[in-house]
């Protein structure tokens, strides 16, 4: 009776230590699964700007809302250099007329790199 509770107690032992192994491969393989779908999901640099910041008050991707939807800005001005330093000094200083009367506020403390960054991101949403 002792000989058997050995061995079973035995291969019990043995069993649990390959049940740890298969348990180590699964989470290594979750974590590379969820490592691997927040890369696919990284957005832009422009967009992330965009994202923490309050333009979303007023714009929308796709949609008016209280100012032009990002797509009718990227239909309106080609990805110019010319344009992009514009755009940037637009977010930065605020400005009214192009897109009614609505005013855009400024952005002052926003640096101008950032901007450009944002727009740049803008342009791209440009449907070929």
């Amino acid at each position: 009776m002792k000989k058997t509770f050995l061995i079973l107690g035995a291969v019990v032992i043995f069993m649990a230590s390959f049940s740890k192994a298969d348990l180590t491969k699964e989470k290594t393989v979750v974590a590379i699964a969820t490592v691997t779908s927040h890369a696919a999901f990284q957005s832009n640099p422009g967009e992330k700007l965009i994202n923490k910041s309050d333009c979303l008050g007023c714009h929308n991707k796709t949609n008016k809302i209280i100012g032009p939807a990002y797509v009718e800005i990227a239909k309106k001005y080609p990805a110019t250099e010319k344009n992009i330093n514009m755009l940037a000094d637009k977010i930065i200083k605020g400005g009214t007329g192009v897109w009614g009367n609505m005013p855009m506020t400024a952005h002052a403390t926003l640096k101008k790199d950032d901007a450009k960054l944002m727009v740049k991101y803008i342009l791209s949403l440009k449907k070929k």
